[in-house]
């Protein structure tokens, strides 16, 4: 019997929690007005960030490009039906080389694999699906819904 190890959750008491919130409002915010916030030193905020990425909590900080900005102005979504369940990772390795798919989800229900795409047009998404999409081997046909527009993005709360 294959059973999942689940690990426990990390410590996180309320210095931590304030910290997250701080740091996930704008990653690029200086220890030493964190420390401010918080009334305790920088070395303190140091370590307490530094044990927060070592215990996995979080990890490093990224900025993020607006696609629009860009010219990627087509969000879509879709849902993507195997062929068969074990050409999972075969399928999974050659849409990771699709630039333009921005993110990948193994899920459950009616598709085996969901993922966000962004183009630069409606034309250039059907040329995506048409001549990217549709040659990969393993999938048996997709399901896309083209976002109008993001009404929000954000983190878990910080409890």
């Amino acid at each position: 019997m294959n059973d999942v190890l689940i690990e426990p959750l990390p410590q996180i008491d309320e210095l931590d929690e304030k910290i997250l919130k701080l740091i996930t409002k704008n990653a690029r915010i200086p220890f030493l007005e964190v420390a401010r916030e918080c009334g305790v030193s920088g070395a303190a905020i140091h370590q307490r960030v530094q044990r927060l990425l070592n215990m996995g909590v979080v990890s490093g900080s990224e900025f993020i490009v607006n696609p629009q900005k860009l010219g990627y102005n087509t969000c879509a979504y879709m849902g993507i039906y195997l062929e068969k369940a074990k050409l999972h990772r075969q399928v999974v390795d050659a849409l990771s080389k699709i630039p333009e798919i921005v993110e990948c989800h193994y899920t459950t229900g009616s598709y085996a694999i969901f993922v966000k795409v962004q183009t630069k047009t409606n034309k250039h998404l059907k040329k995506l699906i048409d001549e990217e999409l549709q040659e990969i081997e393993g999938i048996a046909r997709t399901e896309t819904f083209i976002s109008l527009e993001m009404e929000f993005k954000r983190q878990v709360p910080i409890k």
